[in-house]
């Protein structure tokens, strides 16, 4: 039976269809979670770019192959109707990131992160409409967790070089013995580990409560070994939040919206309006986040400049104007990869309108879709599953830059939550008995 949480219809699905399903569900879960180059050896060339290695021509062979194939999928699909939207919104945000990008300096580079962002924005839009049930997508979900987990393990026992950082790396050799596994580094290793907590949660509410209890047991363990402290810490604070969000619904502006931007205000504000920080350091808070404050205070100067353009999607941070300003511009954030604030970043990048639209899809349209949510769903395993991870992305983006990173797993599966709000507050419910293994 095809489950209405998942695509609103129920569709006959034979064995060989949802071995297909199957097939294409996995695939692209691995090419994100996994990837074509896993463990990054973070001592040479690479640790200049981490991301090197993913940007290779198979690399994009693979992809524009999964892409294809799940379009396709796609149009075939009853329910081909709901890809790629809201058109309204989706269209006119990505035609404006393109065009600050057609008009920076480096026009290439930001065509070709909107045509990547537009590729995995369709991807996630199909991808829930490829499983056969909600406990087809468990079992699914349960499956290539296990394997992230269990490739991560291997590395810190096997290769443990290449799985833990090591003091010879040359960007940040102070991260000396913190785990990373499979990933280009301990940030992204945390995020993945509190990612895949949370899918371990809904695997023992919607499948296996031992497997779900498995999957959650190694990716907190592992999570701790990250020395990932925001993210340690994020984890159960999301879980409350999450638990106070789905009960008391007069709590969700103020959880989603009031929560971000405190956060920021905590985060940033104490790095660019001297007062607060200095106030907040007499209270003994340090809101630096790990020397970020450098950072963003270089980005406030550097979208005051353009603050209704930007400066163009990825035409900023790494250009050739910053690695090679030498001592022209006094701060040593000219060579930060990004500004560790995906919220700075899309306003340095696209401007206040392309901060504006982007907050109305990732936050304004998910808590629009949640209130038309049918009571009977609000606290089910899929809905808790998608609340949990768009509020922990919403709030680790504070601290990382993420948006529309084509191959970023926490933001592709932060788009599978944005999709899967959108399909349960439109599902017409079809109930059947979950069987719960173990």
């Amino acid at each position: 039976m095809q489950s209405a949480q998942l695509t609103a219809v129920d569709l006959p699905v034979g064995g060989l269809q949802t071995a297909a399903r199957t097939v294409l569900f996995m695939a692209l879960f691995f090419f994100l979670w996994i990837s074509l180059n896993p463990f990054v050896d973070l001592t040479g060339e690479a640790a200049l770019d981490p991301s090197a290695g993913n940007s290779n021509r198979l690399n994009q062979l693979v992809f524009l192959g999964l892409f294809s194939v799940i379009l396709l999928f796609g149009m075939l699909h009853p329910l081909r109707g709901a890809v790629f939207q809201p058109l309204a919104l989706l269209v006119p945000l990505f035609c404006w990131i393109l065009f600050v990008s057609m008009i920076s300096s480096h026009p290439m580079l930001g065509v070709k992160g909107v045509v990547l962002a537009v590729l995995v924005t369709v991807n996630a839009s199909i991808y829930l409409l490829i499983p056969a049930s909600e406990r087809h997508f468990a079992k699914m979900i349960a499956f290539g967790t296990m394997a992230v987990l269990a490739l991560s393990y291997f590395g810190i026992i096997f290769k443990p070089t290449l799985a833990i950082h090591q003091a010879s790396e040359l960007r940040e050799p102070m991260n000396a013995g913190l785990w990373r596994g499979h990933f280009p580094h301990k940030n992204s290793a945390a995020a993945a580990m509190v990612v895949s907590t949370f899918f371990g949660l809904f695997v023992m509410r919607a499948w296996s409560r031992v497997g779900g209890a498995v999957i959650t047991v190694l990716a907190a363990f592992f999570l701790f070994n990250t020395g990932g402290k925001t993210s340690s810490a994020m984890l159960p604070a999301i879980i409350v939040l999450a638990w106070a969000f789905e009960r008391f619904r007069f709590l969700r502006v103020p959880i989603a919206v009031g929560g971000i931007a405190l956060f920021n205000l905590l985060a940033v504000g104490s790095a660019v309006i001297e007062p607060f920080g200095e106030l907040l350091t007499k209270l003994g808070i340090d809101a630096t986040f790990t020397n970020r404050a450098d950072i963003w205070r270089f980005a406030f100067s550097a979208i005051a400049d353009s603050p209704i353009l930007g400066h163009g999607f990825k035409a900023f941070w790494q250009t050739e104007e910053l690695v090679y300003s030498g001592g022209t511009i006094e701060t040593w954030a000219v060579a930060a990869a990004n500004g560790h604030n995906s919220y700075l970043d899309i306003t340095l990048m696209t401007g206040v309108p392309g901060l504006v639209l982007t907050l109305i899809w990732i936050v304004f349209l998910p808590l629009r879709d949640i209130s038309r949510i049918k009571p009977e769903e609000q606290r089910s395993p899929l809905t808790r599953l998608y609340t949990r991870i768009w509020l922990y992305t919403l709030f680790n983006a504070g601290l990382e830059s993420l948006f529309y990173e084509g191959g970023n797993p926490l933001w592709f599966t932060f788009l599978l939550a944005l999709y899967g709000f959108r399909y349960q507050s439109s599902a017409q419910i079809v109930h059947s008995p979950r069987r719960l293994v173990g």
